[in-house]
């Protein structure tokens, strides 16, 4: 695979899900979590950089009154291979006390997701609920479970709608795999 050539990347991907069915998961998306926190102000926190596409789409659609911030933490680094977790930000609003809404981009192992849940607990939060994009089917059991989910992915590497391939292919608007 020619790294240097995303367009040629992109020509060898499969389409997973089109732009039509990732709309439609976010609106059922943000109809399911409004019906759940709509009494609670939440603090919705992006987990950059994979989950700034989903939580754009989602946060128009959301119809009550949140705060917003974000978190960076990484395990990928513009690889497809997870390696230690990295943090490079933390929240910046006060969580004590707040329900916090994780809205990030792809559940795979979960181990990303979890630290960032057991983080928004340490600083204080009464309860955290989290939503993805996308979960990948894997067999083996996950460390966390998304409360909200969009759609499934099979258990390849996936890119498009927030999620990169090499650094590349963020902004794409459906959700494809590379080749096997």
């Amino acid at each position: 695979m020619n790294l240097q050539n995303p367009k040629l990347l992109l020509d060898q991907a499969q389409l997973i899900h089109s732009s039509e069915v990732v709309k439609e998961a976010i609106t059922r998306l943000s109809q399911d979590i409004t019906a759940k926190l709509e009494g609670a102000c939440p603090i919705v926190i992006c987990v950059m950089g994979g989950g700034v596409v989903f939580a754009g789409q989602l946060l128009t659609q959301l119809k009550f009154p949140l705060e917003l911030d974000y978190v960076h933490a990484s395990r990928y680094e513009n690889q497809i291979i997870g390696k230690t977790l990295v943090w490079k930000s933390l929240p910046k609003l006060d969580l004590t006390n707040r329900t916090v809404l994780l809205v990030d981009d792809i559940l795979d192992e979960g181990i990303t997701l979890l630290a960032i849940k057991e983080k928004c607990l340490e600083l204080g939060a009464s309860q955290v609920f989290s939503t993805v994009l996308v979960e990948k089917i894997l067999p083996q059991a996950k460390s966390v479970k998304a409360d909200f989910v969009g759609l499934e992915v099979p258990n390849r590497y996936v890119f498009g709608y927030g999620m990169d391939a090499f650094g590349w292919w963020r902004n794409l608007s459906a959700i494809y795999a590379l080749p096997k």
